[in-house]
């Protein structure tokens, strides 16, 4: 294999040979959930403890496509540049019905932006570089290898987990608890909670080659999809390129298929080659499975929290599965910082569970209905994709019915309790747009992370305990003040209004007049106290 699978050291923990101090946060799972959450506490002084069965990275490449509003959030925890420049990054995608290409589309046709809008990167990569970065905080993260939680009872107050290790079992309590122990969670699968949702029935083979002569017959990478292929009868297909010379297939391959007997290289490598032709390739990684669209009713269950896979899975058509995840940490990483150091109510806790559920609809909805126009179930829904894919090649109305997978978008708070509702041109809500600024800033490097209150223009900012304060396109301030590169950020923002934004780069409010009682109460709104009481 290309990558170099190192075991992590297995070190035995305190809590074998006497009691542990109680912890702030324990987190199940080293997966990238759980090591982004690790970090996002970190970087706001919040220690944790993070307990994996496992000692080595995520075998095969996994997740591999990765958004730009997730990238943003991996640059905010300290290794989306380091992702950027390995992966491979991409924005054209092509859709073709049988040999002949329906059409393109460009996901991000602007400028102006620190991050594209997808790169692939094998899932072994992403958990390697957020470990590394995990080791910048090693007097506020503890990781545990080989430390598999087999039990747990909520207290009240705090959870008690039992801990088995290679030396013996141990107690270790925390505050709080989060699982992000992926789609079998043994956490929620202990708690006996329902994880309800729809089974889909056809088997799609994954498979990672290595091939050093493109099969896209350009340098520019690009998602390739087909419906029908003559290469694959009569179902879909889709490629990506990853690092490394190494390539993403997906092949659909119906509904009675057996695994066992797929997951050979005897079946597979035929397979690939009616793909490939003749160019030489080699089989890094693969996998036949079924998919599942579904997730939890509640997130959060007392002093124990769900997140990733653990609290919701779709199918990987879309790339909503591990950017949803990202998504969850970034929203529930403040939340749970400003509750363990008693800044807010522990009922902030569940904004989470609202807001994320709320996206986690989304996401099933769109996923569902790829997965459902990719694989008709009855005659009149295949001709109805027969139809659309052949009016499409000429008829651009077409071509928005087509579903190949509607791919990643940051999800919309727009209506919910945390913000403060306003008819500014950015909606309270909305995931921050990017924008450049002068001397090589970026507006998302300038406001994730915290509150921050940010003017453009002619716009006077209050000064607000709790709240950071910056300007665009302002005269002098005694705040940080910036020139806006093309004027981007007007274009995109407006001009002469603030706007709140929350620690997850959301708008919280937007202001045309932000007096100090406006923006005290809609800080506090987005704190958790929604009747906005200061």
């Amino acid at each position: 294999m290309p990558y170099d699978y190192k075991p992590f050291p297995y070190i035995a923990p305190p809590g074998l040979t006497g009691p542990e101090p109680r912890h702030a946060v324990a987190i199940i799972g080293a997966g990238p959930i759980g090591l982004a959450l690790a970090i996002d506490l970190a970087t706001k002084g919040v220690s944790n403890v993070v307990l994996d069965d496992n000692n080595v990275v995520s075998v095969g490449s996994r997740a591999i496509c990765w958004a730009k509003r997730t990238l943003e959030i991996f640059d905010r925890l300290g290794v989306g540049e380091r992702m950027l420049a390995k992966g491979v990054t991409w924005q054209v995608g092509r859709l073709f019905y049988g040999a002949d290409e329906v059409y393109a589309f460009d996901l991000l046709p602007e400028d102006g932006h620190k991050y594209p809008a997808f790169i692939n990167l094998q899932q072994y990569y992403v958990e390697e570089y957020l470990i590394d970065r995990a080791r910048d905080f090693p007097d506020l993260i503890d990781l545990r290898f080989k430390n598999a939680v087999t039990d747990h009872q909520d207290r009240g107050d705090h959870v008690a987990l039992m801990v088995e290790t290679p030396d013996g079992s141990y107690q270790l309590e925390a505050q709080y608890c989060v699982a992000c122990d992926g789609a079998g969670s043994p956490t929620r699968k202990r708690m006996g909670l329902a994880f309800e949702g729809q089974t889909f029935d056809e088997h799609f083979l994954i498979a990672d080659v290595e091939m050093d002569d493109s099969p896209f017959g350009t340098d520019t990478p690009e998602r390739w999809f087909w419906f029908e292929p003559p290469f694959h009868n009569g179902q879909s297909a889709l490629l990506h390129r990853q690092p490394d010379n190494i390539y993403r297939i997906d092949l659909q391959l119906g509904p009675e298929t057996d695994p066992k007997s797929e997951a050979t290289e005897e079946k597979v490598i035929p397979r690939i080659r009616a793909m490939v032709g003749d160019r030489p390739f080699r089989l890094d990684w693969m996998s036949v499975y079924k998919f599942r669209c579904a997730k939890l009713d509640q997130f959060v269950h007392g002093r124990m929290i769900f997140a990733g896979d653990s609290a919701h899975v779709v199918s990987p058509f879309g790339a909503r599965g591990g950017n949803g995840g990202i998504q969850d940490v970034d929203n529930l990483g403040w939340k749970l910082a400003r509750v363990v150091q008693g800044q807010s109510d522990a009922s902030l806790l569940d904004s989470y569970d609202q807001e994320r559920r709320h996206c986690c609809d989304e996401n099933i909805l769109n996923s569902s209905r790829a997965t459902n126009f990719m694989t008709p179930k009855s005659p009149i829904e295949a001709l109805f994709r027969q139809e659309v894919l052949r009016l499409a090649h000429d008829m651009p109305f077409a071509r928005r019915l087509i579903n190949s997978g509607r791919l990643s978008m940051p999800g919309s708070l727009a209506g919910l309790p945390l913000q403060t509702a306003n008819t500014a041109p950015i909606r309270p809500g909305t995931a921050i747009m990017d924008a450049p600024l002068a001397n090589h800033v970026w507006l998302l490097d300038a406001v994730q992370g915290r509150f921050v209150l940010t003017g453009f223009g002619n716009v006077a900012l209050p000064d607000i305990d709790g709240i950071d304060r910056i300007g665009i396109e302002q005269a002098a301030q005694n705040y940080p003040v910036y020139d806006a590169i093309d004027n981007l950020a007007l274009d995109r923002y407006g001009a002469d209004i603030a706007y709140l934004f929350r620690p997850d780069g959301h708008v919280a409010a937007a202001f045309f007049d932000p007096t100090p009682q406006a923006v005290a109460k809609a800080y506090a709104r987005a704190c958790g106290k929604i009747d906005g009481d200061v």
